[in-house]
């Protein structure tokens, strides 16, 4: 069975950092690309960054200061998260990108404040 679960999440502070992680199993991860969401409150999910063999950052807000990455031998995706500000806050969903095909995990909360 297809899974996602995502990790890391937490309060920070504005200008701190956060090391998401997503966990991918039941599936030939890969030969898939993978990606990052995220859905603030009262907002729609939105793709902000995915990886196939190279990263790919389509929020230009993050550009800068979120690098994705993934370990294919481990079947893990991660969002490494730097001087984080006051719009990133959200939950944060892996799933394929830039078209998402699978279940979605239950996400990780991000939550940036003084």
């Amino acid at each position: 069975q297809e899974q996602l679960v995502e990790s890391g999440g937490g309060l920070v502070q504005p200008g701190g950092s956060l090391r998401l992680s997503c966990a991918a199993s039941g599936m030939i991860f890969s030969r898939r690309t993978w990606g990052w969401y995220r859905q603030g409150l009262g907002k729609q999910r939105e793709l902000i960054a995915y990886v196939g063999n190279i990263p790919i950052y389509v929020d230009s807000f993050v550009k800068g200061r979120f690098v994705i990455s993934r370990d294919n031998a481990k079947n893990m995706v991660y969002l490494e998260m730097s001087d984080l500000k006051p719009e990133d806050p959200g939950v944060y969903y892996c799933n394929t990108a830039p078209e998402w095909w699978l279940q979605w995990g239950q996400g990780t909360q991000v939550t940036v404040s003084s």
